[in-house]
């Protein structure tokens, strides 16, 4: 198998989400036809934000969302009803919109100590999803990239969260110092598929930066990203693909 990160470039954001919820659904229809329950892991942010907008206006009748757990990648550590936490506003824009069982979404507790949390949320995904040598082996995790080249809550001058023997890790925003809750780099890469979601023009320079995979890319968590077994996809639009800085 090609395990070779590939690019798809699309015209807007739009079109980024349109095609990849056209592929997601499709993927969600094959894994229910043979009676398997995908395990999702979604990321927050601008291009998602858009994905779950599209997801609950074209598939809000769609029966497939019976066989997917929804996990997350990284949180806030904020209370769910906060407008920076991730779940909220993927239960506002997407989770209230569709028939997925409740105990199939399993959420990060921003609310809670976030050492604590790390645990416990460690142990809800051992105890429901499938693990290879140990690490969690998620069906799909969706990424978003930052303009600081960060992806999850693994930000510039922290990939050691990569080499982590931990599932789960507590992670501080550089700028906010805002603590977060987040996956760590082993168990992203053990993922059998990772799709990157990147768009905007504030993108593009990081985007080439991790494309051109010199000595600088390493500086940007998101070039650690690849998966181990399987694929590793980034869909992005045009402006994050414009290249002239």
């Amino acid at each position: 198998m090609d395990m070779k990160p590939r690019c798809r470039i699309f015209k807007t954001p739009a079109d980024v989400a349109r095609y990849f919820a056209g592929e997601l659904s499709e993927k969600i229809n094959r894994a229910a036809r043979k009676g398997k329950i995908l395990n999702i892991a979604l990321s927050g942010g601008s291009t998602p934000k858009i994905l779950f907008s599209e997801l609950a206006s074209e598939y809000s009748q769609f029966t497939g969302w019976q066989n997917v757990n929804l996990y997350w990648v990284d949180e806030r550590c904020v209370p769910p009803g906060d407008p920076e936490s991730n779940y909220g506003m993927t239960k506002k824009l997407l989770i209230d919109a569709i028939d997925i069982p409740g105990h199939h979404v399993h959420r990060i507790r921003g609310e809670d100590d976030p050492e604590l949390e790390a645990e416990r949320y460690s142990r809800e995904i051992m105890e429901n999803v499938p693990s290879r040598r140990s690490i969690p082996v998620f069906d799909i995790i969706i990424l978003g990239m930052g303009d600081d080249g960060h992806t999850a809550s693994i930000f510039p001058g922290n990939e050691k969260l990569f080499s982590s023997d931990k599932i789960c890790d507590t992670a501080i925003h550089p700028v906010t110092k805002q603590k977060r809750v987040t996956l760590t780099g082993k168990v992203i890469n053990n993922a059998k598929e990772i799709f990157f979601l990147v768009t905007g023009i504030k993108k593009s320079s990081v985007i080439s930066k991790i494309f051109s995979k010199n000595e600088n890319s390493a500086m940007f968590p998101a070039s650690h990203v690849k998966s181990n077994s399987g694929r590793t996809v980034w869909l992005i639009d045009e402006e994050a693909a414009n290249n002239s800085e």
